[in-house]
């Protein structure tokens, strides 16, 4: 189709000429030191048209000729930078593939060919992206020596500041530091991040890993809650992490002001969470501080409802650790529960407690048999039942049945 076009276009051409150019009776006379030429005007015009372009391809010709040096130059490096460029893709295919002393050969010939080639000079991306790609492959093959040289390089400042590049050295560090188990200089390394990357998913994980290396979990619980708003984790696992590490948290507390100041710096959602409460609660019944134990329980008590039957018992458990002074004005919440409960054992044997406590006998007797009775619940809860009856029997002057109690509690293993 293109040939047709160019064979019309010429037809046309020549038309127009035809018509021009037929009937030109035009002269052109040139006068040279008494000489007189005529020429016809059409033969002018094809002969300036043709020493023109003779005199333009002369002209290309000669600086064709003259550039071909440095064209030469050009072809060399053009070479020298492909080959750059391709080891660096094959550094890149070969430490995705696992295959790193490769990775690191080829790594280490991209940054060789950078050097030779003057056109990659001012690209400092691409040797700090062979860097490191070199100080992971090394990092992989346990050669830290030459990883820190590589990676130094790789970290080295240049004159355009702060890039993706930087970012991403300074990650892999505190990633490779963290498998060096040295928490102190990831979090150094992390610290010199600017804000932006120091909020992403990435640098959160790297700071919880230091955190709890470092063994912080109040740090560490921090960086968690923003990983979960975050959704690095899924809902389940991010409720496993946040408990364990409130957990770590409050058992770091060695007295009852200790256990309140941390109790204080817990984020409102961890003391609305029923096992992270009662598990303060309980390190507060173990440090004597019972009644701040009741205080931190109580708003979940009243809404038990909403707890799931876990969630009642955890709550439960740790109200009948901490039952140890209770005051008269808990009777109409553990009489509300003991209605609305009467078959969850745990429940149940926080009440039986308390009531005993409180010197109930009468009321503690069968909410404390239904637990000493049920094999579900933790056997230390079953003793201490046990043993709450066996008082209830010897206040009524049954020996007999005190010591039948004591008998059962000592059989619980």
């Amino acid at each position: 189709m293109r040939n047709v076009i160019w064979l019309v276009l010429l037809f046309a051409v020549a038309v127009v000429l035809a018509l021009t150019l037929g009937d030109n009776d035009g002269l052109v006379s040139i006068y040279w030191a008494g000489w007189r030429t005529d020429l016809s005007l059409n033969f002018f015009i094809l002969a300036a048209l043709g020493i023109g372009f003779a005199m333009v391809t002369a002209a290309q010709g000669v600086e064709s000729l003259v550039g071909l040096p440095r064209r030469a130059r050009q072809w060399r490096a053009l070479r020298v930078e492909r080959g750059a460029q391709a080891a660096l893709r094959e550094a890149l295919a070969e430490y995705f593939a696992g295959r790193y002393t490769r990775a690191q050969k080829a790594a280490t010939r991209a940054i060789s060919l950078h050097v030779e080639a003057p056109e990659l000079h001012n690209d400092p991306a691409f040797s700090r992206l062979a860097q490191l790609l070199a100080a992971g492959s090394l990092h992989r093959l346990q050669d830290r020596s030459r990883r820190d040289t590589a990676l130094a390089l790789a970290l080295a400042p240049t004159r355009r500041g702060a890039s993706a590049i930087d970012e991403g050295a300074r990650l892999l560090a505190a990633e490779w530091a963290l498998d060096d188990r040295d928490g102190q200089r990831a979090e150094a390394l992390l610290a010199e991040l600017p804000p932006g990357a120091a909020r992403r998913v990435q640098a959160l994980r790297l700071k919880l890993q230091a955190a709890r290396m470092l063994h912080r979990p109040t740090d560490a619980l921090h960086t968690a809650h923003l990983l979960a708003n975050h959704q690095a984790f899924s809902p389940a696992a991010a409720q496993g992490l946040l408990r364990s590490l409130a957990a770590e948290t409050l058992d770091q507390a060695h007295d009852a002001e200790q256990l309140r100041r941390v109790w204080q710096q817990l984020d409102p959602a961890d003391q609305r969470d029923p096992v992270v409460v009662a598990r303060a609660a309980r390190r507060a019944a173990s440090l004597d501080a019972s009644e701040d134990a009741r205080q931190w329980l109580r708003p979940l008590w009243e809404r038990l409802e909403g707890l799931g039957a876990e969630g009642r018992a955890q709550v439960a458990l740790a109200l009948f650790d901490a039952c140890a002074g209770i005051g008269p004005e808990w009777l109409p919440r553990l009489e509300a529960a003991q209605r609305s409960y009467p078959a969850e054992a745990a429940v149940q044997g926080a009440i039986g407690a308390a009531l005993a406590e409180r010197q109930l006998w009468g009321k503690a007797r069968r909410p404390l048999e239904q637990a000493a009775g049920n094999a579900l619940l933790e056997p230390r809860i079953r003793r201490r039942a046990w043993r709450a009856l066996a008082a209830l029997a010897r206040e009524e002057g049954d020996e007999a049945r005190a010591a039948d109690c004591e008998r059962q509690a000592a059989q619980i293993d």
